[in-house]
C-alpha cells in the first residue's frame, strides 16, 4: 500500500470519527454510534497496513478508547429504548444540504425492518408522488428486507387520476420486487409520521416534502438529493417497543 493510499484512509477514519464526536455531543446518539463504527473500522484497516511499532499502539489506544465510547452510547441508547424514553431532534436548516433521505434514515433501518407505515397528507402532487417513490426505491436498497409498505394519505379532488394513476404503478412496479403497497386515504389526516416495524419512529415537520425546487433540470442536486438544498425543518425521531399501525 502506498503511503498516499495509507493517508487517505487516515484522513477519512478522521473526518468519520469527528463527525461521530459532534453528533455524540449534540446528543444524535444513534447517528453518532453509526459514524463511530464506521470511524473504528476505517481506523482499524489504517492499523493493518501500518508498520511502524509506535504508530500502531497509537492507532490501538485511539481505537479503544472510540470502542469504549461507542459501548457507552450503545448501552444507553438501549437502555433509553427499553424505557420508552428515547427521543432525538434533527434541525435541517434553511438552504441546508446532505439530507437526502439515505443519509436521514440510514440509522434506523436495520435487518429486522419489513414493515413501513407512512402517514402523509401530500403525496398528491407530482414531485411529491417522486419524493415517495424515491423513499420505497431507498428502502429496496438498504440493508433490510421490507416486504410491506402502507400509505396513508389525502386524496387530491381536483386530480384529473395523476396521483391514482402514479400510486397504482408504484404499486404493481414493488410488487415485482416482492414489496406490497397498502394504499389507503383519509380526509381528515394532518400529521407526518413514518414508523418501521424494529421500532423506530421518524415524524418530519414537512414529511417527505423537505427538498426545494431546483434551480434547473441541469443544475447540481437535481438528481442526487445529496446536493438538493432543504427547507427549514425539524425530525424528531422515538423508539418503541410496540410499533402499531396507523
Amino acid at each position: 500500500m502506498t503511503q498516499n493510499h495509507l493517508s487517505g484512509m487516515e484522513a477519512s477514519a478522521v473526518s468519520v470519527l469527528k463527525r461521530a464526536v459532534e453528533l455524540d455531543q449534540s446528543e444524535r446518539f444513534q447517528e453518532s454510534l453509526i459514524c463511530y463504527q464506521e470511524g473504528i473500522q476505517l481506523l482499524m484497516d489504517v492499523l493493518k497496513a501500518v508498520k511502524d511499532d509506535s504508530k500502531r499502539g497509537h492507532y490501538r489506544e485511539k481505537i479503544k478508547g472510540y470502542m469504549d465510547r461507542a459501548e457507552q452510547i450503545k448501552v444507553h441508547v438501549n437502555q433509553m429504548k427499553e424505557d420508552g424514553k428515547y427521543h432525538e431532534q434533527i434541525r435541517i436548516s434553511e438552504d441546508a444540504t446532505g439530507y437526502s433521505y439515505e443519509v436521514l434514515f440510514k440509522p434506523y433501518i436495520s435487518s429486522a425492518l419489513t414493515e413501513v407505515w407512512v402517514e402523509d397528507p401530500y403525496i398528491r402532487h407530482t414531485h411529491q408522488l417522486y419524493n415517495f417513490l424515491r423513499f420505497c426505491e431507498m428502502l429496496l436498497k438498504a440493508p433490510c428486507k421490507v416486504n410491506k409498505i402502507h400509505l396513508l394519505t389525502s386524496q387530491d379532488e381536483a386530480d384529473s387520476g395523476q396521483q391514482s394513476g402514479a400510486l397504482a404503478e408504484l404499486k404493481e412496479s414493488l410488487s415485482a420486487h416482492g414489496v406490497t403497497l397498502d394504499l389507503q386515504y383519509s380526509s381528515t389526516i394532518h400529521d407526518r409520521e413514518i414508523r418501521f416495524n424494529n421500532g423506530w419512529i421518524i415524524k418530519i415537520g414537512r414529511g417527505l416534502d423537505y427538498f426545494k425546487r431546483p434551480k434547473g433540470r441541469f443544475s447540481v442536486g437535481y438528481c442526487d438529493y445529496d446536493l438538493r438544498q432543504c427547507q427549514e425543518t425539524t425530525v424528531d425521531i422515538f423508539h418503541t417497543k410496540h410499533t402499531k399501525t396507523l
